[in-house]
């Protein structure tokens, strides 16, 4: 039961992202290596932000819940503006490296677009996000042990992957 409950969870969370790379972006290797490079920013990202919250929670005081309240909104607030600050580098790095593309190629037009450099990276943010999002659910999915037992819903896992 636990295997098909993970492989099940893995392919509702990633179905419609894993369909979308397959007929739209694996057949072309440069928009591989932009949505590789689009989920290692995330990562990079994500970095970043866990560096400055275990920076700020060494030095604050634990005992004081006003200031352990103030210091989780200022980490979230922090996590988003990094993230967004990362995809709008990116985007510019890519707008930069699609110029730099059309002047070595010997074609009048750009071998991507301004589009689907968006799309493509914004797939490549959503696997990494949606990867760190799911892999607890999924840990928990395969055992040991059966969430439901004690009193706890029965469709945890389901809603847990629908909502990511």
């Amino acid at each position: 039961m636990t295997a098909s409950v993970f492989f099940g969870c893995t392919f509702i969370a990633f179905g419609p992202a894993i369909s979308l790379f397959l007929f739209t972006i694996a057949r072309d290797p440069l928009r591989v290596i932009f949505l590789i490079a689009g989920a290692f920013f995330w990562l990079v990202s994500l970095l970043l932000s866990s560096l400055v919250w275990f920076i700020t929670v060494q030095i604050s005081n634990k005992e004081s819940a006003s200031q352990q309240k103030g210091l989780l909104i200022f980490g979230v607030v922090l996590c988003v503006l990094l993230q967004e600050t990362f995809r709008f580098g990116y985007y510019k790095l890519l707008k930069k490296a699609n110029e730099g593309l059309l002047a070595l190629s010997q074609e009048e037009t750009m071998p991507i677009s301004i589009r689907q450099l968006a799309y493509v990276s914004g797939l490549g943010f959503g696997f990494m996000s949606g990867a760190f999002s799911v892999v607890n659910i999924l840990a928990d999915s395969v055992g040991p042990g059966t969430v439901g037992i004690h009193g706890d819903s029965q469709h945890y896992f389901l809603s847990s992957v629908l909502f990511i």
